[in-house]
C-alpha cells in the first residue's frame, strides 16, 4: 500500500493504549526505591524484599497468557479495567503489608497479575488489530516508550513521595492512580475479531493456534531468548539502587540512574520501532543481546564513579524494552493477529521466568555472598546466549495446509 492511500493511524487507541502502559510500568518499575525503606521499618531482609519482587514477575508472567486470551476472546477494554483494579488493589495491601506473607501477596500476586493483564501483550495486541502491518512496528514502538517514560517518570516520583509521605503512603498515593486505568481503557474495547485488519486473519481456535506456535521452531528461539531480557531488566530494576548503595555512590544517583535508563529508552524504543520495520529483527534483536552484555561488562571492570553510573543508565536504557516491538513484530508476522494476545503473552511468560530468577537470585546470592557481582556476571553469559539463539530465527509467516 502507498503512503498515499495508507490509512491513517488510530490515534486514540495508540494513546489511550500509551497511557495505560505508562501507567502499569510506572509503579513496577520504581519498586527497587522502596526497599531499603522498607526494609529499615520492617526488619526484613533483602531476600523476602527479593521474593516478593520475583513472584511480581512471574505472576506478572503466568497470568499474561491466560489475560491475552481473554482479551483475544471478550475484549481488551474489559481485562485493561481489570487491570487497573487489581494493580490499585495490590499496592494497597503491599503498603500495610504487616507481615512478609502480605507483602507476597499485594506486591507479588495481586500486583503481578495486575501487571499481566495491562502489559505489552495485550495492549500491543489491540494496535496491532487497528493497523497495517507496515505500520505495526512503529505503533508496537510508540507503544514500548510509553513504558519506558512511565520508568522515567515514576524514578523522581517515587523517591519524592517516599521522601514526602513514607514507603506505605507513597504506596497508597501510587495505588489511587492507577484507577484511571480503567477510564483510559474505553478506547480499547473491542476483541480479536474486530479493528480494520479482522478481514484478512486466519480462522483457527486458540488452542490450535498454541499448538501451532509451540511446534514452531522460530518461535521456541525467540521465546527462549526472551528469557534473558526478563533476568537482565528486573535485576537491574529491583537491585541496582541497593547496589550502588553497597558501592558507596550517592543514592541521589540511584534516581538519576532509573531517570535516565527510562528516558534513553523512550529513545530505544521509538528506534527500535522504526529500524525493526526496515531490516532483520532477528539480527537486531542479536545486537541488542550482545550489546547489553559489553554494558554490564565495561560497567563492572572500568572503576564505578557517579559519571560510569550515568553512561552505563544512558546505554542500557537505548536498549532496555527495544527488544519488544521486533519480539511483538514477529510473532505477529508467524501467526497473525487473531491471536496475539495469548500467543505475544506465552513469549512474555518465557520473559517473566527470567525476571523471577533475576530479581531472586539478586537477593538470594547477595545474602549468601555478600554481592551481586555473581548475577551481574550471569547476565553478560545470559546475553550471548540470547544473541546466539536469535540468530537463526526466520522471519516469515508459519506455513500452513490449505483448507480442503
Amino acid at each position: 500500500m502507498s503512503a498515499k492511500t495508507a490509512p491513517p493511524m488510530p490515534w486514540l487507541i495508540i494513546a489511550s493504549g500509551s497511557m495505560i502502559v505508562l501507567l502499569v510500568f510506572g509503579p513496577r518499575s520504581a519498586m527497587g526505591f522502596f526497599q531499603l525503606p522498607m526494609l529499615m521499618d520492617t526488619g526484613w531482609d533483602r531476600s523476602t524484599f527479593g521474593l516478593a519482587m520475583a513472584l511480581q514477575n512471574l505472576f506478572w508472567g503466568l497470568s499474561q497468557p491466560f489475560f491475552g486470551a481473554l482479551a483475544d476472546k471478550h475484549g481488551t477494554g474489559r481485562v485493561l479495567a481489570l487491570s487497573g483494579l487489581l494493580y490499585a488493589f495490590g499496592l494497597f495491601v503491599m503498603a500495610h503489608a504487616a507481615a512478609p506473607l502480605w507483602l507476597h501477596v499485594g506486591g507479588g500476586l495481586l500486583t503481578g497479575m495486575a501487571v499481566g493483564a495491562g502489559s505489552f501483550s495485550v495492549v500491543l495486541s489491540a494496535f496491532a488489530r487497528h493497523v497495517t502491518p507496515q505500520q505495526r512496528s512503529m505503533a508496537f514502538g510508540i507503544g514500548t516508550a510509553a513504558g519506558s517514560a512511565g520508568m522515567f517518570l515514576f524514578a523522581p516520583i517515587s523517591q519524592a513521595l517516599i521522601t514526602l509521605y513514607g514507603w506505605s503512603d507513597s504506596l497508597t498515593i501510587m495505588g489511587a492512580m492507577m484507577l484511571a486505568v480503567p477510564l483510559l481503557a474505553l478506547p480499547l474495547r473491542g476483541n480479536a475479531s474486530s479493528g480494520s485488519q479482522s478481514q484478512g486473519q486466519f480462522q483457527q481456535s486458540a488452542g490450535a493456534a498454541l499448538r501451532e506456535a509451540l511446534g514452531h521452531r522460530s518461535y521456541l528461539l525467540l521465546t527462549s531468548g526472551f528469557f534473558v531480557c526478563g533476568f537482565q531488566v528486573a535485576f537491574i530494576t529491583a537491585h541496582f539502587p541497593a547496589y550502588l548503595g553497597d558501592i558507596g555512590i550517592d543514592a541521589r544517583y540511584a534516581v538519576i540512574a532509573m531517570a535516565c535508563i527510562g528516558f534513553f529508552n523512550i529513545l530505544g524504543s521509538l528506534a527500535a520501532g522504526v529500524i525493526a520495520q526496515r531490516y532483520s529483527k532477528p539480527y537486531f534483536l542479536a545486537l541488542i543481546y550482545v550489546g547489553r552484555s559489553i554494558a554490564v561488562t565495561a560497567f563492572l571492570l572500568f572503576p564505578q564513579t557517579p559519571t560510569s553510573v550515568i553512561l552505563f543508565a544512558v546505554v542500557m536504557g537505548l536498549l532496555w524494552l527495544s527488544t519488544v516491538p521486533p519480539t511483538n513484530a514477529l510473532v505477529a508476522i508467524m501467526f497473525g493477529t487473531r491471536h496475539l494476545g495469548m500467543l505475544g503473552g506465552v513469549v512474555f511468560l518465557s520473559h517473566q521466568i527470567g525476571s523471577f530468577l533475576g530479581v531472586w537470585l539478586g537477593g538470594y546470592l547477595y545474602d549468601h555472598f555478600g554481592t551481586y557481582g555473581p548475577v551481574w556476571w550471569l547476565g553478560v553469559a545470559l546475553g550471548l546466549f540470547a544473541a546466539i539463539v536469535h540468530w537463526p530465527i526466520r522471519e516469515r509467516p508459519v506455513e500452513r495446509a490449505l483448507a480442503a
